[in-house]
C-alpha cells in the first residue's frame, strides 16, 4: 500500500500552500461556471404532466408547492421493481434539511415511475420524508433526459439486471402559473451534489447572495430578500 509521504510540518505547510492556491484558482473557476449556469436560457414547459403523491394527483406546478424555483430528483425506480436505485438511494440520503432550500424559495423532489404504491413502503423503509412522487409510467423523466442508455447493475440497478434509466436533476423556475426548464444534469453531473449550495448552484437563481453574477437575478420576479446568513432550520419563516 502506498500512503503519503511522511515529512516535517513545516514542510507541509509549505506543500499545503501550494495546492491551497491550486484550490483557489479552482473555486474561482467554478463561481465562473456557476454564474454562466445561470445565464443559460430557459424552456416553456407546456406539456401537462401528471403525478401521484402524497395528497393524490398533482401537477408540475404543484410540486413547486407554491415556492420560486424547483429541483427534481429523477430517481430511478422502475414500476416492476420492489425498491429503487441503489445509487438514486446514496445520493438521497445525501440531501439535508430542507429548510435551507426552502428558505431560499426552492423545493426539492423525488420522482420516479414506480407506482405510489411502491414508493411509500421503501421511502418508509429509508426513513426518508422528502417529497416524492409517481410520475405514473409517463414521460416526465424521458423528456427530460433521464432514460439515456443502458447502466450496468454495478451502477445501481436495485433488482438485478440492468439499469433502463440514468439517475438526474432537473430545475425549473416559476413566473406566476408559467413553468420554465432551466437546467438538468445526469450521471457523473450529480457527483458532489447533496448540500444546499450545491443544489442552489445547479438553479437560475443561484444561492441568491449579493456578490453572486448576474447581479439582481435573486430578485428579478419580485421575490422578497431571503436570509443573508443559514439559520437554526427551525428558526426560518417559509
Amino acid at each position: 500500500m502506498s500512503l503519503p509521504e511522511i515529512v516535517s510540518r513545516a514542510e507541509w505547510r509549505a506543500a499545503r500552500a501550494e495546492l491551497l492556491d491550486k484550490e483557489n484558482a479552482v473555486t474561482r473557476a467554478l463561481d465562473a461556471l456557476r454564474a454562466e449556469r445561470r445565464r443559460l436560457p430557459m424552456v416553456p414547459v407546456d406539456r401537462e404532466y401528471v403525478f401521484e403523491g402524497g395528497d393524490g394527483k398533482a401537477t408540475l406546478l404543484d410540486l413547486f408547492q407554491g415556492r420560486q424555483q424547483l429541483v427534481v430528483h429523477h430517481f430511478v425506480f422502475e414500476p416492476e421493481w420492489e425498491t429503487g436505485c441503489r445509487c438514486c438511494s446514496a445520493f438521497l440520503d445525501q440531501i439535508g434539511h430542507l429548510a435551507h432550500l426552502h428558505a431560499r424559495r426552492t423545493t426539492f423532489a423525488a420522482v420516479s415511475r414506480a407506482p405510489f404504491t411502491r414508493i411509500l413502503p421503501f421511502k418508509a423503509r429509508m426513513g426518508w420524508t422528502v417529497p416524492w412522487y409517481s410520475s405514473d409510467a409517463g414521460d416526465f423523466d424521458a423528456d427530460f433526459g433521464a432514460d439515456f442508455g443502458v447502466v450496468s447493475e454495478r451502477d445501481g440497478a436495485a433488482e438485478g439486471g440492468e439499469l433502463p434509466a440514468r439517475p438526474g436533476v432537473s430545475c425549473f423556475l416559476r413566473d406566476g402559473d408559467r413553468v420554465f426548464h432551466t437546467y438538468s444534469a445526469h450521471g457523473r453531473g450529480l457527483e458532489g451534489l447533496g448540500s444546499t449550495t450545491s443544489l442552489l448552484d445547479l438553479t437560475a437563481l443561484g444561492r441568491q447572495e449579493p456578490w453572486e453574477e448576474p447581479r439582481g437575478r435573486a430578485h428579478a420576479l419580485g421575490a422578497p430578500a431571503t436570509p443573508e446568513h443559514p439559520r437554526y432550520h427551525d428558526e426560518y419563516d417559509d
